[in-house]
């Protein structure tokens, strides 16, 4: 009985100390790893965020940019870094999707960080070149249909999200499209305004340009909700293609054992920047839909979409390059 209550004031003490570390909290900067390449939307949506918390914390906040083995080398150096919450990092729908996609990561994807926050979320569009003589997805499907085999679509690179939300829309539809992995979106996307491919699933901010201007054709958002950039655009589901849904997010993660009030107080500053009108406005440029809510909300979503992304690379037989 005393074994119990000397253990149950033990905790309390190092409840009482944990708490005492995150109201000095922080004391030096933080840095926050960014696994991708600088100067794409999700490097853009870490440096806003990082300026943000910068503002909240009082302390900069330096985003840190270790792209490379499909966010792999960045993600792995946050899963090896002190938990001591001056390490953090911004991580995309290719986190979970890598779980399924590599057999082996030096790092498990849910059991060794601590979620923070889901800062927003974006749709993709399914865009088509207009030689292709459809104007909707049902369409497009009956053609794909006709032509088995003989219509292409563009990737960014096996593996990709945008990848990925093809082979789900082959797969719900059951056409056969024959992928054509770039070494990046830009490539991707002039290859299929010059119609040598002729679908492209992508971000809105990456081929929305091309639409205006005629390039491309949009057909629909694929996420179950209309964007709100977008309106007029219906989503795959309104589309025909029954429980197609597939999003791309943005969220903030911390290595394992990172302090609970540490964790709580990084959620709270966000949950408050994303209530800002010029983040919210920035946010919407990029067709991004500010999120929010509690670490415990978003360690669901990932874990949730760790199982559906693993068993979707297992219905289409993908393979990591």
């Amino acid at each position: 009985m005393k074994s119990a209550r000397f253990l149950i004031l033990i905790a309390a003490a190092l409840a009482s100390l944990d708490a005492l570390a995150a109201d000095a909290y922080p004391t030096k900067p933080v840095r926050m790893i960014a696994p991708f390449a600088a100067g794409g939307g999700a490097d853009t949506v870490a440096r806003l965020v990082a300026q943000k918390l910068s503002d909240a914390l009082g302390q900069q906040v330096v985003v840190d940019n270790r792209p490379g083995a499909s966010n792999i080398i960045g993600t792995e150096l946050t899963a090896r870094s002190a938990p001591d919450g001056y390490t953090i990092m911004i991580a995309n729908t290719v986190h979970a999707i890598n779980a399924g996609l590599f057999k082996k990561l030096p790092y498990d994807p849910v059991g060794d960080f601590a979620a923070v926050v889901l800062i927003a979320t974006t749709p993709y569009m399914l865009n088509v070149h207009p030689s292709l003589p459809v104007k909707s997805v049902r369409e497009l499907v009956a053609l794909a249909k006709s032509r088995p085999g003989q219509i292409n679509y563009a990737s960014p690179g096996s593996g990709t999200a945008a990848h990925l939300a093809a082979e789900m829309f082959k797969l719900d539809t059951g056409i056969e499209i024959v992928h054509i992995p770039y070494k990046g979106i830009t490539q991707a996307l002039t290859d299929t305004v010059a119609g040598r491919t002729q679908i492209l699933i992508s971000a809105p901010i990456t081929a929305l340009p091309q639409v205006k201007a005629g390039r491309l054709k949009a057909l629909a958002v694929t996420t179950a909700v209309r964007s709100k950039l977008l309106p007029d655009l219906p989503t795959m589901q309104e589309s025909g293609i029954r429980g197609y849904e597939f999003g791309s997010w943005y969220g903030l993660l911390a290595p394992r054992g990172t302090p609970v009030a540490v964790i709580a107080r990084l959620n709270d500053a966000v949950n408050k920047a994303l209530q800002q009108n010029d983040v919210r406005s920035r946010l919407a440029a990029d067709a991004a839909d500010p999120a929010g809510g509690t670490p415990e909300q978003f360690a669901e979503q990932i874990r949730q979409e760790v199982r559906k992304f693993s068993e979707l690379v297992r219905k289409s037989k993908l393979q990591a390059d």
